[in-house]
């Protein structure tokens, strides 16, 4: 048999072992999947703190709860620093996060140092697949001359592809096993072992021409989303110089059941995906003489809307007759979105250090992130929750609600808060203390 065939066979009876390199957002939800399915599952990281929590049964991340992770341990889950552990298994799945750097260009020094460490230990028979969001050709450019200077040829002895990864935490409406899979390979080869891997777990598989097609449909997925969230933002400026309440015009406008789809402003974009992947295809796309002027342009606005929630609080303050310069600003939610403890790009932390500049007093409250130390953005940021009880609300002279947690109590908000700039629309329709921004 071919080790085409050998792959093929060991996927078909759960006798295959699945690799995961990176256990965050992504890579957990992928192992747990696997494992429910009958698969043998070892997981990788390069994180040994992380590693021996998750061999203890529990988990690192809120939304993935441990008893799922302890689950998994007993039916053979295991984590581990030794990547040499690479060459026990049959099919290998990077997970490892792409950043932008310091000039907002990509930064695949995590992809590059998973196939590095992967490399000497990778054999004929294996399937090598890239999840990491990044710019059309990677998978190709970064991965294929590694394994093949192994002397493996990728699509006879090593199968390599690439399937964007589509988590959204915190969402419980999808899970990873309703949610469709991309998948394009190398060769022929490759894609119909693709096909079989995430076949084996997921329940609709969608097949495209090449991994350079899959890693554009992942960058049109986010950029499509960025794009729209900064035209709502934009119109959310204009609404408020109108006197219009921007939340009731897209809840209207949403009860059209054709050709339009929902996008509600906020105080900027957070996580890991569309702040940053955007700019992953703008950065290809120059290489082209592409410019990509939708998408930077709405990278301009939402980068720019905590320095117009900053204002908004500044007008708030000023209008009960009280400079921002001393006040005491509480901001609720320091996670991205709400219901989650991920703070990844979160706009909730450019607003503290914004209003840390024009001299308040900055404190945040948030259930599901206790503290926060040296955000790689801000390693001046150093601070831990305070609770969201009446005694704090009512020593604020501002508290600005810019993430919706379900968690919080927004009666006692209203109640006892003196300024509400509320950023989400949490509360309806903004009057006497309430402000929207």
């Amino acid at each position: 048999m071919s080790p085409k065939e050998i792959l093929l066979a060991r996927i078909a009876d759960r006798s295959a072992q699945i690799g995961i390199v990176g256990l965050g957002y992504v890579g957990l939800p992928l192992m747990s999947r696997f494992v429910e399915q009958g698969f043998r599952v070892l997981g990788f990281d390069v994180d040994a703190e992380r590693v021996a929590l998750l061999n203890r049964g529990e988990s690192p991340i809120r939304h993935i709860p441990a008893a799922g992770i302890a689950a998994a341990v007993k039916k053979g889950f295991e984590a581990t620093t030794d990547f040499a552990r690479a060459a026990q298994a049959d099919a290998l799945i990077v997970c490892v996060p792409t950043p932008l750097d310091q000039h907002r260009e990509p930064d695949l020094s995590h992809v590059r140092a998973s196939i590095r460490a992967l490399a000497p230990h990778l054999r004929a028979g294996q399937a090598v697949s890239l999840e990491s969001t990044s710019y059309p050709g990677t998978t190709e450019e970064e991965f294929l001359p590694v394994i093949e200077a192994c002397g493996l040829r990728v699509g006879r002895d090593v199968f390599l592809m690439f399937s964007p990864e589509r988590e959204d935490p915190g969402n419980e409406r999808y899970t990873t096993r309703t949610i469709p899979k991309v998948v394009g390979g190398t060769t022929a080869d490759c894609l119909a072992v693709g096909k079989v891997l995430y076949g084996a777990i997921i329940d609709m598989v969608v097949p495209v021409s090449s991994t350079r097609t899959a890693e554009l449909v992942k960058l049109l997925e986010n950029i499509h989303r960025a794009i729209n969230i900064g035209l709502v933002n934009e119109m959310k400026i204009i609404a408020d110089r109108m006197g219009i309440d921007i939340f009731e015009v897209v809840r209207a406008a949403a009860t059209k059941p054709f050709g339009f789809v929902p996008y509600y402003p906020g105080p900027g974009l957070g996580g890991h995906c569309i702040p940053i992947d955007p700019f992953y295809l703008t950065w290809k796309a120059h290489q082209y003489g592409v410019h990509t002027r939708f998408i930077e342009l709405a990278g301009e606005i939402n980068r720019a809307m905590p320095a117009w929630v900053l204002q908004r609080i500044a007008d708030a303050l000023n209008n009960v007759g009280k400079p921002l310069r001393g006040s005491r600003v509480l901001i609720l939610g320091l996670a991205y979105k709400k219901n989650i403890d991920d703070i990844r790009e979160s706009p909730s932390i450019e607003l503290i250090r914004l209003l840390r500049e024009k001299g308040s007093t900055v404190a945040y409250a948030d259930p599901y992130v206790p503290a926060v130390n040296a955000p790689h953005q801000y390693p001046q940021l150093s601070m831990r929750a305070v609770a969201c009880d009446a005694s704090t609300l009512a020593a604020q002279d501002c508290v600005v609600v810019a993430t919706d947690h379900d968690a919080f109590d927004y009666e006692l908000v209203r109640a006892r808060a003196a300024l509400i700039v509320d950023t989400r629309g949490r509360f309806e329709p903004a009057t006497g203390h309430v402000v929207r921004a």
